[in-house]
């Protein structure tokens, strides 16, 4: 796959990563190493748009797709490879919201093999089809249906 024209390597992260395309799922986050568990993988900067902007820009463009519910009813766009993490049910990286440094962390939730998609949940307000078989355990969810923690 070095040569491929589709894969991105992101030589300034300590951990060997890739943006790839997925078939099913497009752009993605793969490792080209095992990551243990409880690794943090990415800090995300966020903008941050008010309730107002949202309502009346955000919700009609594609950042739709790539915000998080933040704090004081905003709304927040991770920056990095925040944006790049794709859904999955039994999801293998989870997330942490730091409202006071406007950071997302994304951390390692189970041990990662090499070229395993790191993924997060989306929640379950999903505004794509589904075509992951549902998983025994369901993540905890936010009332916005986000899994994250919030710090």
């Amino acid at each position: 796959m070095e040569n491929d024209k589709d894969v991105v390597t992101m030589s300034q992260y300590r951990l060997k990563l890739e943006l790839r395309d997925h078939p099913l799922r497009g752009r993605g986050v793969f490792p080209k190493q095992r990551i243990p568990r409880n690794t943090t993988v990415e800090i995300s900067p966020v903008l941050l748009f008010s309730p107002e902007e949202y309502k009346e820009h955000g919700k009609y463009t594609v950042l739709d797709h790539y915000t998080y519910i933040w704090q004081g009813r905003q709304f927040a766009l991770a920056l990095g490879l925040g944006s790049m993490f794709n859904h999955a049910n039994d999801p293998n990286v989870g997330y942490y919201k730091d409202f006071e440094n406007k950071i997302i962390r994304y951390v390692t939730i189970r041990d990662i093999e090499p070229d395993e998609e790191l993924c997060i949940s989306y929640g379950s307000n999903l505004w794509f089809e589904n075509t992951e078989q549902q998983s025994d355990s369901e993540p905890e969810l936010d009332e916005w249906g986000q899994s994250g923690f919030d710090l």
